[in-house]
């Protein structure tokens, strides 16, 4: 069943609670460091200020579990928005209470109003704790949109729950859609072959999209953190590398089923190693073969394991990145993930890039435009991929 839109919507005179992902990353003295996502969202804002309507904007910003943080305050975002959209921006020194309702009532068409953090309290993320949260969210608004693709993955009061208070006026925003669209296009009819390139550190969260993808890609190719579970089944020594021990047997499973299905997977063919887990750490290369000397660390993949994907990569006609190829927070373990956006983004292939090491990747070296989309939302682009539906979509009211 097709979902509503923001475009099927009425909002003239409407208040429209939206949710963003305003999930920005800060510098030490609290500003903003990269206004990305906050930019994302502004084709549905516009759109709802030219149309009559005024806006409610909520978001989560960082992990504060449920306690109000000053470090974690989403203050900052005001000055971008009015900067951006050359109108006031109200801001509620929380999402709920009667505060928020207060500016909310008093709000008028082609005015905003943005609520501090939801994380600030428990039963954001833990829906069933207070079930009146998502209602007191919902009652500041006439009409619910969702363009928090990044959190749309995640079953929470803003995103999910929220969505029953707003019988047949649930939507997705623009954002959203164009999430939606594009990943739906690319799981269902990929342009051939299509190769898939998975980083970061540990395959716990990512196990379930391994298998998943077997039965939708031509090729994978392992870099990060996580290569070093499957090295380890296959014989090598690792070191002091980062493993998940207690998924040793399912990733045999995985490696297992690749090969019945004929699928391969690419590991590193060499690596670069310290002595430490620190940028500074004296540095050397190693064969995979080698191992991992005891004592050592695997930081990055190798020139050889890059030089040998680059041919492969070369004959994709669509190729899905996620995650970083090493410590990509440590600029001398970075050049792995540096030479993959650089790759990537010299092909002719179709080129998908979700997560947000990747994503910062691909903006250091000012390449964002040579990617076919970039997806606001890593976890939520997996488990797209993985699943074919988010929770934070499932809820939407459908189109009739």
């Amino acid at each position: 069943m097709e979902k509503l839109k923001l475009s099927d919507l009425s909002l003239q005179n409407k208040k429209v609670l939206m949710r963003v992902d305003f999930n920005v990353p800060l510098n030490p003295d609290h500003t903003i460091a990269d206004t990305t996502r906050i930019m994302a969202s502004m084709t549905s804002i516009q759109y709802i200020l030219k149309h009559g309507g005024s806006v409610i904007l909520m978001s989560h910003l960082g992990r504060p579990d449920g306690k109000v943080s000053s470090a974690l305050s989403l203050q900052p975002c005001v000055e971008v928005l009015q900067k951006t959209l050359k109108v006031p921006v109200a801001f509620a020194p929380d999402c709920v209470g009667d505060i928020a309702k207060q500016l909310a009532k008093n709000l008028h068409p082609g005015e905003l109003l943005l609520l501090e953090n939801l994380r600030f309290h428990e039963a954001e993320e833990k829906p069933t704790k207070d079930p009146s949260f998502a209602k007191q969210l919902a009652s500041l608004g006439d009409v619910y949109v969702n363009d928090a693709f990044g959190a749309a993955h995640r079953a929470h009061s803003s995103t999910a729950t929220i969505a029953k208070y707003f019988p047949h006026q649930a939507a997705m925003g623009f954002l959203m859609e164009r999430e939606v669209n594009f990943l739906e296009k690319v799981i269902k009819n990929p342009k051939r072959p299509f190769y898939a390139v998975l980083g970061g550190a540990k395959i716990s969260s990512k196990i379930g999209v391994f298998s998943s993808l077997l039965a939708k890609v031509d090729a994978l190719f392992i870099g990060g953190g996580m290569a070093y579970t499957f090295l380890k089944i296959l014989g090598h020594k690792i070191g002091k590398s980062i493993c998940d021990d207690a998924l040793l047997d399912t990733a045999k499973q995985f490696l297992d089923n690749a090969k019945k299905k004929n699928i391969p997977v690419f590991l590193p063919t060499d690596i670069v190693i310290a002595h430490t887990f620190a940028n500074s750490a004296p540095s050397k290369t190693v064969l995979t073969t080698q191992g991992v000397p005891e004592g050592w660390i695997g930081m990055d993949i190798g020139p050889n394991t890059m030089s040998a994907w680059s041919k492969k990569l070369q004959e994709a006609a669509t190729i899905f990145w996620n995650g970083p190829m090493g410590v990509f927070e440590f600029s001398h373990f970075s050049q792995g993930t540096f030479s993959m956006a650089k790759l990537l983004a010299s092909l002719q292939a179709v080129t998908i890039v979700g997560g947000g090491d990747s994503v910062s990747a691909i903006n250091t070296l000012g390449v964002k435009d040579s990617f076919t989309h970039v997806s606001t939302g890593g976890g939520a682009s997996l488990e797209f991929i993985e699943h074919g539906h988010l929770p934070g979509i499932d809820t939407l009211s459908d189109k009739t």
